[in-house]
């Protein structure tokens, strides 16, 4: 796949490039890597003009295509206004357009903007424990999240984080989370051992929580571990019960992911926080919300002599041209009906992962149109991780024309919402191949 015109462009991005979550001599050492120049929907297309299918919706973030004609547009129209206005003590119209539209598909009417996942999930745990202090309740000083949890890259969303390879390094930097079992649906008696783990866990530590957290659903980082809506509900009832704020980090799966606009929702439970980024812009531009409640703000009011003001704030807060491409985004949703054609997709998936019948293949996950397959040798043992098997089969799927990406020795399908069944299977197809390249 290598040709001097990407050779060039990567001897410049060996010089100069860091890349998240990439071993460097790795990277440099790859003859695989690709310099993409152009998107068009759901393909991809590097700077020799080869295609491929965006397997990975660019991060979980591309949800309707890219190059999309309304999300484009209204991004240019706004630049025909304003690219950027601070927020704090200014507002625009475009924000208060969003909030309101946010506000009506989560039943939280407060609205606090940031940029990425990550500070999502900080703000809410910065205002569920100062909210906390303020109305008396000083005892609640600490925070429970899941094994296996995985919540961002700033140090109090590390400090939830419970997946070794990504966050032991960082542990003397951290805070301490109470850590709670998190199930696997592929052991159906698991949801009721862990449920009752946490019952104990909530029961001992409970009046010292400011806030449960969870990935409602899908843990996607650990590889697509999942729970039902049932144990969702039933953890939010325990969080309730010991008097913590609920925070449901809805980054991975919001805005159609798991099928429902929100997991949290669909699932029958209104948190107190609900974290959302990757596909609030359509995977166009930085943004990300932290939802919450009246209560919670309420907590915040008082003159600005009691110091109760929420100081915490970020420069490109609410930015004009990424408010313009969500409220684009949110318009796509409901002009090209994008959740109702959700079912039939997700199908599609089904049906392409249910034909993977290889003995390279130890399991195959899927909630919506998140999916993982695991890999193994032929012969049913699994792969040391030095052997990078997942890494290398990621990889080999690019001579098939798709881009996918592995967690561990998981092969990861999370395709932008919009692509077709042929497309669907087209992707799983090159998935299979360069596993069978591999592994076989």
């Amino acid at each position: 796949m290598s040709s001097p015109r990407q050779d060039a462009w990567l001897r410049r991005d060996h010089a100069h490039l860091w890349h998240p979550f990439t071993q460097a001599d790795e990277w440099e050492s790859q003859s695989d890597n690709l310099v993409i120049a152009r998107g068009d929907g759901v393909w991809l297309e590097d700077v020799d003009g080869r295609r491929y299918l965006d397997g990975t919706a660019s991060l979980w973030c591309n949800v309707l295509g890219h190059r999309h004609p309304r999300i484009d547009a209204a991004i240019q129209a706004q630049l025909g206004r304003i690219a950027h206005s601070t927020m704090l003590g200014l507002t625009h119209p475009g924000a208060i357009e969003h909030a309101e539209r946010l506000s009506e598909h989560t039943g939280l009417p407060r609205v606090f903007y940031s940029d990425s996942g990550s500070t999502a999930v900080e703000v809410a745990l910065k205002m569920a424990f100062q909210g906390k202090q303020q109305v008396g309740e000083v005892r609640r000083t600490r925070f429970a999240a899941f094994t296996e949890a995985y919540h961002g890259d700033t140090v109090g969303s590390v400090s939830l984080g419970g997946i070794d390879l990504f966050h032991a390094v960082y542990r003397p930097l951290l805070f301490d989370a109470v850590r709670l079992p998190a199930p696997d649906a592929a052991d159906p008696e698991d949801e009721a051992r862990c449920l009752a783990s946490i019952r104990r866990l909530l029961g001992e530590h409970g009046d010292t929580l400011a806030a449960v957290v969870v990935e409602p659903l899908v843990q996607g980082a650990a590889g697509l571990r999942h729970h039902s809506p049932a144990f969702l509900r039933e953890v939010a009832a325990l969080t309730r019960e010991v008097g913590a704020f609920l925070v449901v980090d809805e980054v991975a799966t919001g805005f159609g992911r798991t099928g429902p606009m929100f997991a949290s929702v669909g699932a029958g439970v209104q948190p107190d926080f609900l974290c959302v980024a990757k596909a609030i812009t359509g995977g166009y531009l930085p943004l990300a919300a932290t939802l919450t409640t009246e209560a919670v703000y309420d907590a915040f009011r008082g003159p600005y002599t009691d110091y109760r003001t929420f100081f915490h704030g970020h420069t490109y807060t609410g930015n004009p041209l990424a408010i313009a491409a969500a409220n684009a985004t949110l318009d796509v949703y409901a002009e090209e009906r994008v959740l109702e054609q959700l079912p039939g997709r997700i199908a599609a998936l089904q049906e392409a992962l249910a034909r993977l019948d290889e003995p390279w293949v130890a399991g195959v996950r899927q909630v919506g149109l998140m999916a993982a397959v695991e890999l193994q040798r032929t012969d049913g043992t699994p792969y040391a991780p030095h052997e990078r098997a997942g890494h290398r089969a990621s990889l080999a799927a690019r001579k098939h024309g798709a881009i996918v990406r592995n967690l561990g020795d998981r092969v990861m399908v999370m395709p932008p919402l919009v692509m077709e069944p042929p497309e669907l299977r087209a992707v799983v197809a090159a998935l299979a191949a360069g596993a069978a390249e591999v592994c076989g």
